[in-house]
């Protein structure tokens, strides 16, 4: 408990939110804006975030437990239906879900999943309209006008994740829909991932950003080695790099090795700065032929 100025106690407040949209209308930007720390990956590219990723917001009066989740689409490949399941079972645990749009770039197909999906489990929703920085304000209002009867949301925030602009007042509205409760977790905890997980990650980032074409997507990352000195700031990681097909382990290596190198080398100084010390990175590139369609290549790549 906590006191107001006229002394009046004020309930804590805890629980969880489920981040839920279209690929690539910056859920994930706005999750490690809020944390002030990278805990989702984020590229240009579509349907980049893979997993559901617990990110813990501490406030004077409250724990808010957001899930980010991949973005919700058309999915036609068993692949692409798991990551859609994955944000649709956000539902079942959040008690307040908040939806968030691209306010420059609708998407049609993914909004019409989305609304049936929230239609049917009826959960206390908060809508946002991200990167209104790229509309102008006619547009916005055409947008709030379009969607106010599409379902009866708690409230309407216009934001942008990048700059931080309407954040605020989003996190406070959405801390008054929290149930009363204590902490689930410590204060100085921003996260349930594991470093390994984190760290593949951040290399499957480097992919991402720098293949174009089908690679990324046909990527998966596992840290095989992450060994920490005890006597200085030093670890040592050992990472693999799992593609698909051979034709895509040649594209990924590169002419002499290049392309690999840049994607451990940007990777290397990320992971350095996260963990804050010298880190020696090793990345082999392995076929694991057809992996996206193997149940149990799946599981073995975090995919349940």
């Amino acid at each position: 408990m906590r006191k107001n100025q006229g002394s009046h106690p004020v309930p804590f407040r805890s629980g969880y939110v489920a981040l839920i949209g279209p690929p690539n209308a910056g859920k994930s930007t706005f999750l490690n804006r809020i944390l002030k720390e990278k805990i989702s990956i984020t590229s240009r590219k579509p349907q980049t975030t893979r997993n559901r990723i617990l990110g813990i917001l501490h406030r004077p009066g409250s724990q808010i437990l957001f899930l980010d989740t991949p973005g919700v689409f058309q999915g036609a490949t068993p692949f692409n239906a798991r990551l859609v399941n994955t944000a649709l079972s956000a539902f079942s645990e959040a008690d307040v879900v908040l939806l968030i749009l691209d306010a420059g770039a609708a998407d049609p197909e993914s909004e019409e999943v989305l609304i049936k999906a929230i239609r049917s489990k009826n959960p206390r929703a908060v809508l946002t309209f991200n990167k209104i920085d790229l509309v102008d304000k006619g547009t916005l209002s055409t947008l709030t006008e379009q969607w106010v009867g599409a379902y009866p949301f708690e409230a309407i925030f216009p934001i942008c994740a990048k700059n931080g602009m309407g954040i605020e007042a989003l996190l406070g509205a959405l801390e008054g829909l929290l149930p009363e409760g204590p902490p689930y977790f410590g204060d100085d905890t921003i996260t349930d991932r594991s470093m390994r997980f984190l760290v593949a990650e951040r290399i499957r980032e480097k992919v991402f950003r720098l293949t174009g074409q089908e690679i990324p997507y046909a990527t998966a990352v596992t840290v095989d080695d992450f060994f920490r000195s005890t006597d200085r700031p030093f670890v040592r990681i050992k990472a693999t790099i799992h593609v698909e097909r051979d034709s895509q382990k040649g594209i990924l290596i590169g002419k002499a090795g290049q392309k690999l190198s840049q994607i451990g080398t940007d990777a290397r100084k990320e992971i350095e700065a996260f963990l804050e010390c010298r880190v020696f990175l090793e990345l082999l590139v392995r076929v694991q032929k057809n992996w996206r369609k193997d149940t149990k290549a799946l599981k073995r790549f975090g995919f349940e």
